[in-house]
């Protein structure tokens, strides 16, 4: 007996000094967890989504997911994905255009200023760099190849949209930080000054730019880099460019709140959603591909760009299910897609790639 506990201690203390490295941030500190504690969305300690919202379905088998995601298979995961390689600080911006660099990362420029989401160039989608790996093909772009960003978007803290070293690499080309209440606290931990940062709760907006309207909207998700969940917020972002009006879809489930923003922003140019790493175990915390129709529905958008696939797996499905039938939903609801190749533009009023390069 005496020797199991041994063990037991010694891979608990193993994990506790591991889960010190910065790579896993740090918990929100006193100034801002004031703020926090203030939120309409924060109660019983912890951010709540607008409905109830439990990670897992009811009667959800951990063990019996642990052993699916052991043994995925083998259509999971893409052989070689095809990419194009842009010239982004000379891209032709007289029109929104838009770059997907795979997964949830992209560049928005127009009219000289560039607005770069959830950047992940480090090759991985987790703390451990052998583990979430990038599919082939898929990670050609790295933070050197940026131009220089006047504002950085992150939507929430979570691996595969908050990237620890891509954030730090990309600091000397980013004049501002966008993102979602509590974030800070790791982007401070990790030696960003508090005056580079604004955080925003849900329906907080700012200016910031001439004729740029930044607004946070909610999702449905969670947060955490630890075992703890909901320390800091999730939020989607309205991004309004002079006439322009993008929406920003983070992560998120279907939910009321797509239909809640359709109506009060009227009609989005470009909605930008996750289309990807969706379960029958997790289906309140990530959208089905027809759910993701449905949302472009609601929010009243003129053309839909999927984002949060083509790039890593961290679900069980074909790696290009997503698209096929998000395609296929979208035709039944009229509804126009664009479907770029990593590092293809999409330019607004101008050029909607639809190539299916995926079959």
């Amino acid at each position: 007996m005496i020797p199991v506990i041994i063990i037991i201690l010694a891979v608990i203390i193993v994990v506790y000094f591991f889960m010190q490295q910065k790579i896993f941030g740090r918990t929100p500190d006193a100034e801002t967890a004031e703020r926090i504690t203030a939120s309409a969305n924060y109660r019983d300690g912890a951010f709540q989504n607008l409905s109830i919202t439990e990670v897992t379905r009811k009667g959800a088998s951990y063990p019996k997911m642990i052993i699916q995601f052991l043994n995925k298979p083998k259509n999971n995961t893409a052989l070689q994905i095809p990419s194009i390689k842009t010239d982004l600080s000379n891209l032709d911006d007289e029109y929104p255009v838009i770059v997907w660099f795979g997964h949830s990362s992209y560049l928005i420029k127009y009219k000289g200023t560039n607005i770069l989401v959830d950047p992940v160039f480090s090759g991985h989608a987790s703390p451990f760099s052998s583990s979430v790996k990038a599919f082939p093909g898929s990670d050609i772009y790295k933070a050197e190849d940026m131009p220089a960003i006047d504002m950085l978007i992150i939507t929430h803290d979570h691996f595969d949209h908050l990237d620890y070293k891509a954030v730090l690499a990309l600091q000397p080309k980013v004049k501002h930080i966008y993102t979602s209440l509590g974030v800070a606290s790791h982007l401070k931990y990790w030696g960003i000054a508090n005056t580079k940062i604004t955080e925003f709760d849900w329906w907080e907006s700012e200016k910031t730019g001439k004729n740029i309207q930044l607004t946070a909207a909610p999702a449905r998700h969670f947060s955490g880099r630890k075992f703890a969940r909901g320390k800091t917020l999730w939020s989607s972002f309205i991004l309004e460019l002079n006439n322009y009006k993008i929406y920003i879809g983070g992560d998120s489930g279907y939910d009321s709140h797509f239909k809640t923003v359709g109506e009060k922003f009227g009609s989005f140019d470009i909605a930008i959603l996750e289309c990807g790493q969706y379960g029958k175990d997790w289906p309140y915390i990530h959208m089905m591909p027809e759910e993701v129709a449905q949302a472009a529905k609601d929010l009243n958008a003129k053309l839909l760009l999927p984002v949060h696939w083509g790039k890593f797996s961290l679900s069980l499905h074909p790696w290009n299910e997503p698209i096929e039938r998000l395609l296929k939903a979208a035709t039944e609801n009229n509804l126009q897609v664009t479907t770029p190749m990593i590092g293809e533009p999409v330019v607004l009023q101008r050029s909607l790639p639809q190539n299916k390069w995926w079959v």
